[in-house]
């Protein structure tokens, strides 16, 4: 299985065959690594319709054919709104197996919207964080979230090997909230901070937040390098 990290909260992963990327902001996002005109995917994976999460969906989507998995909110925007025919809807709590893997997705406490053309927000549904199961490989991408304790009860029911988690403060956790969320309440194998650099506003050293975690495996990636397993 091929898990690799793309600046700001973008995942990509391979399994069974099937190529999926998670919140693709790529294009005006200048620590990403990729391509958004040669990225081929299968599946994108929204945890919020934040611009720096939606990205670049809709020109991959028509580009590409790729189904888009998110809140219903979303699917119904992207259907309406953005004539993306391949959604999947989904919503908190809820479990489906793909052929990629099974996909389940559980809270976050942030926000979602997005900025029409007109400059009025529009509400795209609950944030969500995504708890996957890839091929034995339990990967949990909390999105845009703040602490809360249920994620306890989250890695709990799903044994987390795997966390992609925001660091970035103003928006979402900050180092301190984070590291506590995964030393008291995740308990990963591994960690992967991510969220932040992007902006002024959530600029952190990564480092400062590996110094504060007691629990697992702190993997700081740059955009394009693999997670280790």
């Amino acid at each position: 299985m091929k898990l690799s990290f793309h600046g700001q909260s973008t995942v990509y992963f391979e399994a069974n065959g099937k190529k999926v990327i998670i919140d693709p902001f790529i294009s005006g996002n200048e620590l990403s690594d990729l391509n958004v005109n040669e990225l081929e995917v299968d599946y994108i994976v929204l945890t919020h319709g934040h611009a720096d999460h939606f990205g670049d969906t809709v020109e991959i989507a028509k580009r590409t054919g790729a189904t888009v998995i998110g809140s219903a909110e979303l699917a119904d925007y992207l259907t309406t709104a953005k004539g993306i025919e391949n959604v999947h809807p989904m919503n908190i709590g809820g479990q489906w197996k793909f052929d990629f893997g099974t996909l389940k997705f559980v809270q976050a406490f942030h926000s979602s919207s997005l900025t029409d053309d007109n400059g009025i927000p529009v509400y795209l549904g609950m944030p969500m964080g995504v708890i996957i199961d890839i091929e034995g490989t339990t990967v949990y991408h909390t999105g845009d979230t703040g602490l809360f304790s249920d994620m306890k009860l989250i890695a709990e029911r799903h044994p987390v090997d795997v966390c992609f988690i925001p660091i970035g403060d103003n928006f979402t956790m900050g180092i301190d909230d984070a590291s506590y969320a995964i030393n008291s309440l995740i308990k990963p194998r591994i960690t992967v901070p991510v969220h932040y650099d992007t902006f002024p506003l959530i600029e952190q050293d990564p480092e400062k937040f590996k110094a504060k975690v007691t629990e697992g495996e702190v993997q700081i990636l740059k955009p394009g390098e693999e997670v280790r397993l």
